[in-house]
């Protein structure tokens, strides 16, 4: 029997590409569409198991919560949550209610995450450039800062200091424990990050570029056929893929 599935978000950009992915995949059923203004109680009437959050970060707390405490599996797509915020999710889960929560649920961003991290104790500096689509409610986007996190992780001590005056302030991005985040904000954006980081005579890119939201769609099916067998709280997609996480 297929896994009943529900979007909230539906009419959203992504969540529009969810609804597609969902119903064009035979080992899922599409049973709930919310979107702005539709009462939720429609996930639990159609006997939806998975709920799929594309909201805002307004929204998603609320929605998370009100979901887990029904008894649904939840899987998170909305950015701009914080670490407080999914301590929060976790605490919510229960035996029967587990939630996975992904910044970005490209394969390939998950792997450049994964490099990045590996890279981060062998050079001396890094810094992250990351755009987006003008659209985008949050800066730095939850990628950036995820990445940044597992680079500080795996490091595990400071990075080196640049020299020299910051003459327009916030040219030097923002700090996130070391590793400073530029955030681009264009039209004809997707969602794209490079990662520079910097030693003794050489320079080491990641890249990834997402140029269309079809790339989101394979994390986020594998997310929905995952989230049932990992109880509590998964953060990003490298536990579903069998990467390092740290």
């Amino acid at each position: 029997m297929p896994l009943a599935v529900g979007v909230i978000g539906a009419r959203g950009r992504m969540g529009t590409a969810t609804c597609t992915a969902v119903e064009d995949d035979a080992e899922l059923e599409l049973v709930a569409r919310v979107g702005r203004g539709d009462p939720r109680d429609g996930l639990v009437e159609a006997g939806a198991r998975v709920a799929v959050d594309f909201t805002t970060p307004t929204a998603v707390l609320d929605n998370v919560r009100w979901c887990l405490e029904r008894g649904l599996h939840v899987v998170v797509g909305t950015t701009g949550l914080s670490d407080r915020d999914l301590e929060r999710i976790e605490g919510w889960t229960r035996p029967g209610a587990h939630a996975v929560v992904a910044p970005n649920f490209a394969i390939g961003a998950a792997l450049m995450m994964s490099f990045a991290a590996q890279a981060a104790p062998h050079f001396e500096r890094a810094e992250v450039v990351e755009r987006h689509h003008e659209r985008k409610l949050d800066a730095p986007s939850g990628t950036a800062l995820r990445t940044a996190a597992l680079m500080n992780d795996s490091r595990g001590a400071g990075w080196g200091e640049t020299a020299g005056e910051e003459r327009l302030p916030g040219s030097r991005g923002g700090d996130a424990g070391g590793v400073r985040v530029h955030s681009l904000r264009l039209p004809g954006s997707v969602a794209h990050q490079e990662v520079v980081l910097g030693g003794p005579g050489e320079t080491l890119t990641i890249r990834h570029d997402s140029t269309d939201r079809s790339s989101f769609m394979p994390g986020v099916l594998l997310a929905i056929k995952s989230v049932e067998a990992r109880p509590g709280l998964t953060v990003g997609l490298a536990p579903l893929l069998g990467l390092p996480d740290r």
